[in-house]
């Protein structure tokens, strides 16, 4: 057993770009539609192919050919080696989106990864470029938007059709939760889900790693003409930010990791983590609804989670029909409730959720997990489950011991009462079709240029330890942190994180050793 929300499915939970589709739901604005189709521009810099392996030579020299998708916007894809261990053994697509500078002369390209892993950095850019990166970095940089393999648009991890997907996140299971009929339940269901997933993805499973799509970044430099990274990640993109450090050192040019995932920490550990950021995200939402007149509970913060915490038994013991064959149980429940707790401006339509499940109506908990998962009219408009999963199971080893599940499950029960009893079960990873070939270990990228790492308070998704961490991992100065508030922190309201990134990309003026910014 490892610790995964959802029924045990994940590890961990670090989402970015369905948030901005989130926020701008919330807040009832609209993003206008871009289209797929427009005239060829041509123009690209020449690739930067110097010192490159022979092998490898034919996929960095490629000449991109951009097809215009919308005003301001091109599109074009790049081919990567399918095996960078093998360059000669096959091949994936890698798209690319493309946002050209507003000032009409790019002090070079920006790469820009929402997080996940399994979020589409080409629909970020597409629909929610201001979301992504502010306005003086839309004037000065191309902002390059891509999809890591097997996500998206490139060549993509696929598992099941809707109606299936459904049932896996869905259905009630028959047995009662924590038994052993249970976990042998769920555990079967897992492994259907693994073997649809390694017969429906052509191959890849094996291929889509972290250091993998890291290379692959590296190649999308190259053939953008850039002889040095310049890189903004969010939560798990942070994760592939250091990967690149790691593997190119000398390519780093400037780099800002936002919202950072720590990548020492084992699965288990992450999952305690997170779990208990979720719960003291829960009590800060808890103690703002009690001030408010339309809080469905009443009472001190922990009479009110007391209630909530009947709530879930509630409808774990009889789900609420949702009337599209789904029903909402406690998995689902969770779901909700942690899709919300990412960012305060989502707490109103938590506290409408949640008087509505009291009155037996579980339709808007509903919508809240469906922009979690990217489901749209009962169909997965985004792989992105599927991706998130396959690159966890190979990223993370499976190597906890009985006594370390039993330890991290009793310290969740006493520092997350409320979510713990639905945070535990089987791991899809256990039966996944191939073995986990990542390392979990600290990453110093010795000889690379200063790295900006942003850490925010309050974060339930990437806790600011893990920015710190990831920050003190590295020897040699300068070590940089921007304290902000909630799940990352640039381009989210705070002047004073906002001007020291954009400072830093746009200059190169590396921030104030421990900068906190209130």
């Amino acid at each position: 057993m490892n610790p995964t929300p959802t029924r045990g499915r994940r590890r961990v939970v670090a989402l970015v770009a369905g948030l901005a589709t989130a926020s701008l739901l919330l807040s009832g604005c609209l993003y206008q539609l871009i289209p797929e189709d427009g005239p060829v521009s041509t123009e690209s810099l020449a690739p930067d192919s110097a010192g490159v392996a022979p092998e490898l030579l034919p996929f960095y020299e490629q000449v991109l050919e951009w097809t215009g998708c919308g005003e301001g916007f091109d599109c074009t894809s790049v081919v990567a080696p399918l095996d960078w261990a093998d360059p000669a053994a096959g091949e994936v697509d890698l798209s690319l989106i493309r946002h050209r500078a507003r000032g009409g002369d790019a002090i070079g390209s920006l790469l820009v990864n929402p997080g996940g892993p399994g979020a589409s950095g080409v629909s970020l850019i597409r629909d929610s470029l201001s979301f992504a990166v502010g306005e003086p970095l839309q004037e000065q940089y191309d902002v390059i938007g891509f999809d890591p393999r097997g996500v998206g648009e490139s060549t993509a991890a696929r598992c099941f059709d809707d109606a299936d997907m459904d049932a896996y996140l869905f259905d009630i299971p028959v047995n009662p939760r924590g038994s052993a009929a249970w976990e042998a339940e769920l555990t079967e269901r897992n492994r259907d889900y693994a073997e649809a997933c390694e017969q429906n993805s052509g191959g890849i499973l094996p291929f889509l790693t972290t250091e993998f799509a890291a290379r692959d970044m590296d190649l999308m430099r190259a053939v953008l003409g850039d002889t040095s990274l310049s890189y903004l990640g969010y939560s798990y993109g942070t994760f592939l930010g250091a990967t690149y450090a790691k593997l190119y050192p000398d390519k780093v040019g400037r780099l800002v990791l936002d919202g950072a995932v720590d990548p020492s920490v084992s699965g288990l550990d992450m999952g305690v983590t997170q779990g208990i950021g979720f719960e003291n995200a829960l009590r800060a939402y808890m103690a703002d609804c009690l001030t408010l007149d339309e809080c469905p509970f009443r009472g001190t913060v922990d009479e009110a989670l007391d209630d909530l915490s009947t709530l879930f038994a509630s409808v774990d013991r009889r789900p609420l029909d949702n009337g599209d064959g789904r029903e909402l149980g406690g998995d689902a429940l969770l779901m909700a409730i942690a899709a919300a707790l990412y960012s305060e401006d989502s707490w109103s339509f938590l506290t409408a959720a949640l008087a509505a499940v009291l009155q037996g109506d579980p339709s808007i908990a509903f919508q809240l997990v469906d922009l979690y998962y990217d489901r749209v009219d009962g169909e997965y408009v985004t792989n992105s489950s599927e991706a998130f999963d396959a690159y966890n199971c190979m990223d993370y080893p499976v190597d906890s011991t009985p006594e370390d599940e039993a330890a991290a499950k009793a310290t969740l029960d006493a520092q997350a009462p409320t979510i713990a009893p639905y945070w535990w079960g089987p791991d899809t990873c256990v039966v996944w079709p191939h073995p986990p070939t990542g390392v979990r270990e600290k990453i110093t990228a010795d000889g690379a240029a200063p790295i900006v790492v942003v850490g925010t308070t309050n974060d339930p998704a990437t806790p600011y330890e893990w920015s710190v961490s990831l920050a003190d991992a590295r020897h040699e100065d300068p070590r940089r942190q921007l304290l902000g508030e909630g799940h990352t922190g640039y381009n989210k309201g705070n002047a004073c994180v906002d001007d020291a990134v954009e400072r830093y990309l746009l200059e190169g003026t590396v921030p104030q050793d421990g900068l906190y910014c209130e």
